[in-house]
């Protein structure tokens, strides 16, 4: 599938850059302990044991399973994985023109953060927008916190519109996309990776029926959140 194994290299990128600080911090440690050895025998473990929890949890954090995407017309499968803790209506005027229906997801530090497409079709618009890091715990985290908004024009229904807003959170500090505007993307295609725990908005216009409910457990690419009936 498309993009896979984007998130795995990033999370070597991650491990690599933070060996290389660790062993730099060990070599200045040792450097000003050389004369301690009991200071070097206790550091060094610790030094490794928590480097090795740190690579665990990297490597959990970036996992990035295949979506089993669900055949159907006029599907609208979830961006993300996580808790739906929203589903209201609000104003979104860049994309989707106005009023419209919000399917909100909210992303711990233990679930999947490769996002994937809620439909086929073309992204139709993009947009990165710089920002706080608020707690995405929190709802005012959509209006001030780094975010990309994505349009997807849907191929089924054709020119239906669906907008994802990827938000980052507190500990989030980086969003990067995979599709840009003119993409052709398939329902359940990977089309980001946010870093360390953030929030999903899924738009939708009123013709959508949504089919979760405050409180679910949704996963990326596979569960279906709504439907064009």
């Amino acid at each position: 599938m498309k993009h896979s194994g984007k998130a795995r290299r990033a999370a070597f990128r991650v491990l690599l850059f933070c060996l290389v600080a660790a062993v730099v911090i060990w070599v200045l440690g040792l450097v000003a302990v050389v004369s301690t050895t009991i200071l070097i025998a206790i550091g060094t473990p610790v030094l490794v044991t928590v480097f090795a929890l740190f690579v665990i949890f990297t490597l959990y954090f970036f996992r990035d399973p295949n979506p089993r995407v669900p055949a159907g017309a006029g599907l609208v499968v979830s961006t993300a994985h996580g808790k739906v803790d929203a589903i209201d209506t609000v104003t979104e005027p860049k994309f989707m023109g106005g009023e419209c229906q919000r399917v909100s997801v909210f992303l711990s530090v233990f679930d999947v953060h490769v996002q994937n497409a809620p439909v086929a079709g073309k992204v139709a618009y993009f947009q990165y927008t710089e920002g706080e890091f608020i707690n995405a715990l929190r709802a005012e985290s959509a209006v001030h916190n780094e975010n990309v908004l994505l349009g997807f024009e849907a191929s089924d229904p054709p020119g239906e519109k669906v907008g994802v807003r990827l938000i980052a959170g507190v500990l989030a500090r980086r969003i990067v996309p995979y599709a840009q505007a003119g993409d052709e993307v398939a329902r359940g295609e990977r089309v980001c990776l946010i870093q360390f725990g953030s929030r999903a908005d899924i738009y939708l216009s009123a013709g959508a029926k949504i089919k979760v409910k405050l409180g679910d457990r949704v996963k990326g690419g596979e569960t279906v959140v709504a439907a064009f009936e």
